[in-house]
């Protein structure tokens, strides 16, 4: 089906989810409707695809001894691996991106990030450099080390930032096109206790946003690519004040194309937050259901009138149309998928 939109979705096998499944996107509605799907590799909880979408790539989720791996879009609806599952030299690799003809995945058990060369097809070599993070934080259960949880390019492309909700900070580094080595330029220390797990990018490159996970907030930086400096700037609560005591972890963070809204999936309260983006501050206009329970991932469209949450463990991802005025997302479908990490579009 040439023209076809498709998304991808992860899912972690161990959990009973099917792995990666394929669904074309309906253009009108935003329905799911599944079209193939691919258990080649165990736990692909976090996806991402190459810039011309010709090659998939996921990380493999396992605890002590975790990997990565491409596969090609030849066929949309049926990936087909590009040789073997590769060892990432870390582990629970929890996020990956591609940056200066590198793979990078943040591996969330061992505190570390690691660079793995792609080759002309797309294909994944053994790991050039693995930049291991030092410290810790406040919370004695969840920040006994550290915990790298997301890594990312810049907007300039200068810069790749790693996020580690162990050390409540994000390291600014230098990635070496050549030899793959990481090297830390700038560390940004977050709040105590904070949790910082993802980070996105304000559409004009000079703000990010950072996701706390551990006390359900939004951090607004600074971002300054000259220098390699991100400053905080202030936090915003992603929970009422009536829900503020509520058990809650929020997982992921996405800005909308205009820069209007800001939206955060909160896992406990089972919620989509919907924060306005006013210059420096933002400011909680609301939450609403997920759809599910337990959302992990949030990603739009690529038109931006379209939310999509990964409920990992209702097992579905579910869509919702977004008043553009408001930023608040009303639910229009959803499709089973068990144990749900991740949504990406091709």
């Amino acid at each position: 089906m040439a023209g076809v939109r498709r998304a991808y979705i992860g899912s972690f096998t161990s959990a009973g989810g099917y792995g990666i499944t394929t669904a074309t996107v309906d253009p009108d509605t935003g329905k799911l409707t599944e079209s193939g799907r691919t258990d080649a590799v165990a736990d692909p909880s976090f996806l991402a695809l190459s810039p011309d979408t010709t090659v998939l790539y996921t990380v493999s989720e396992r605890p002590e001894h975790g990997g990565a791996a491409a596969f090609s879009l030849t066929d949309p609806d049926t990936p087909a691996q590009l040789g073997a599952t590769v060892p990432v030299g870390g582990g629970a690799p929890t996020h990956l991106c591609l940056a200066a003809g590198h793979l990078l995945t943040a591996n969330y058990a061992s505190g570390s990030v690691s660079a793995l060369p792609v080759g002309p097809d797309g294909a994944l070599g053994a790991p050039r450099h693995v930049l291991r993070h030092t410290g810790g934080g406040p919370n004695r259960e969840r920040q006994e080390a550290p915990h790298a949880h997301a890594v990312l390019p810049d907007p300039s492309g200068r810069w790749v930032l790693s996020v580690d909700l162990g050390t409540d900070s994000v390291r600014v580094c230098a990635l070496d096109r050549v030899s793959g080595e990481l090297g830390v330029h700038h560390e940004t220390v977050l709040r105590a206790g904070s949790g910082p797990r993802h980070l996105v990018f304000h559409p004009g490159g000079h703000r990010a946003y950072v996701v706390n996970e551990l006390e359900s907030s939004v951090t607004v930086l600074a971002w300054d690519a000259q220098t390699g400096v991100l400053t905080p700037l202030g936090s915003t609560a992603t929970l009422p004040k009536e829900a503020a005591d509520q058990p809650n972890y929020p997982s992921e963070v996405v800005i909308s194309p205009d820069a209007r809204f800001i939206w955060v999936a909160n896992r406990g309260h089972d919620s989509i937050a919907v924060l306005s983006a006013d210059g420096d501050r933002l400011e909680l206009l609301g939450t609403h259901p997920c759809g599910g329970h337990w959302p992990r991932h949030l990603t739009l469209d690529p038109e931006g009138r379209r939310l999509y949450a990964a409920n990992e463990r209702s097992g579905d991802v579910t869509w919702f149309d977004l008043e553009q005025a408001t930023g608040r997302p009303r639910r229009a479908g959803s499709l089973p998928v068990p144990a749900a990490s991740c949504v990406v579009f091709g």
